[in-house]
């Protein structure tokens, strides 16, 4: 197995996401360790559940304690994206958006706009669905993403 993990935030995790990636990880011999505050399904060979305390911001402390600079981590949480960042951790959404030191101060004041609209009576609907779409665009980041992390793994074990 490599030495590199995919982490994720998986109290508000979608299944068709936890579905891929617990075959990804099983394709690319990679361990992925889903943390939340309650086991939702069973463990495999190269899929872990951590359950955590039901306290806030449990599930954020746990991965990044844990989490390595060549692991990829993935949350919808983008205050807790922005701590992994500066780590050097690699952290994608999962509607695929790839956080960078480049963006995330941007994408901060996005959410936060967005929530000072919605507290004023002008916010959309907070419920979007995740279907196909989505999923197709996390994929193509996720894929790219663990690409370079694989070959990093292997050139840094020369």
């Amino acid at each position: 197995m490599l030495n590199l993990k995919i982490w994720i935030d998986a109290d508000s995790c979608p299944a068709l996401l936890r579905e891929f990636v617990i075959e990804s990880a099983k394709k690319n011999n990679i361990e992925a360790v889903f943390v939340a505050n309650a086991k939702f399904f069973d463990e495999t060979e190269n899929v872990r559940i951590v359950v955590c305390k039901q306290e806030k911001d449990e599930a954020d402390n746990v991965i990044y304690e844990q989490a390595q600079k060549n692991d990829i981590v993935i949350t919808r949480d983008i205050i807790f994206a922005k701590r992994l960042v500066e780590k050097k951790i690699t952290v994608i959404n999962d509607r695929g958006i790839l956080f960078t030191k480049d963006n995330i101060e941007d994408r901060i004041m996005e959410r936060n706009l967005s929530l000072n609209l919605s507290e004023i009576g002008f916010g959309g609907n907070k419920k979007k669905q995740y279907g196909q779409q989505e999923l197709k665009k996390f994929k193509s980041t996720f894929d790219s993403e663990l690409q370079k992390h694989i070959v990093a793994e292997i050139y840094s074990a020369r």
